[in-house]
């Protein structure tokens, strides 16, 4: 598989949100603003990319007996360095995250590709495991930030989009506007794979297509 195939399972078939459904807590609770989704994402994902690296790189040396407990132990040292360094220079954003940053230590995204991927690839894989996969997070998370936001503000990144005198739906800013938001966004996705995948049926087999239609 190449690297860009390797990137767009992540981004697009094993995205995290929208296909496997994991990671749900952030999700839901730090989207209503862009940023924080950005936030969030890119936080996930030099934790993701770290914990698989030295995952694979130590994937002959952990006993199996302790391999998660391990791998915890791997996690939770990186998301201290990124709790620290986010601390450090972006504390607005740091404060934002709250509780949900030091949560990445169990978040079943990152110890689900440390325990089904990391340990049994290479270090060039499991890499770009965890970059798709991270991508895929961070983009979903953006896109439900950027929406809620916009709905609920008027507003997209800080920036004012619609007229402060605009009549918003504040739902969005809450947290049934999270489910809102995510069961629309699977809703539509879903509809255009389901679209996509006859189109596909339909030029390999015209026949069994016309049967169907």
């Amino acid at each position: 598989m190449s690297i860009l195939q390797e990137l767009k399972r992540g981004i697009f078939a094993e995205n995290p949100t929208f296909r496997l459904m994991l990671g749900m807590c952030p999700t839901l609770a730090v989207t209503t603003l862009a940023v924080n989704g950005v936030g969030m994402g890119l936080a996930t994902t030099a934790v993701l990319l770290g914990s698989n690296l030295v995952v694979s790189a130590l994937k002959n040396v952990i006993p199996n007996q302790v391999r998660i407990p391990s791998f915890i132990v791997i996690i939770a040292t990186f998301v201290t360095v990124v709790s620290l360094l986010l601390e450090a220079f972006a504390y607005s954003l740091y404060e934002a995250l709250g509780i949900f940053l030091p949560l990445i230590v169990v978040n079943c995204i990152i110890l689900g590709r440390a325990e089904a991927y990391a340990s049994k690839h290479s270090l060039g894989k499991s890499a770009l495991d965890a970059l798709g996969i991270g991508l895929g997070f961070t983009l979903s998370l953006t896109v439900l930030g950027a929406i809620r936001e916009f709905l609920g503000a008027g507003t997209v990144f800080g920036l004012q989009v619609l007229s402060e005198s605009a009549d918003m739906a504040t739902i969005f800013s809450l947290p049934p506007g999270a489910f809102i938001t995510l069961g629309l966004m699977m809703a539509l996705i879903n509809g255009l794979t389901a679209r996509r995948g006859k189109r596909s049926v339909a030029r390999r087999n015209p026949a069994v297509a016309k049967r169907e239609g």
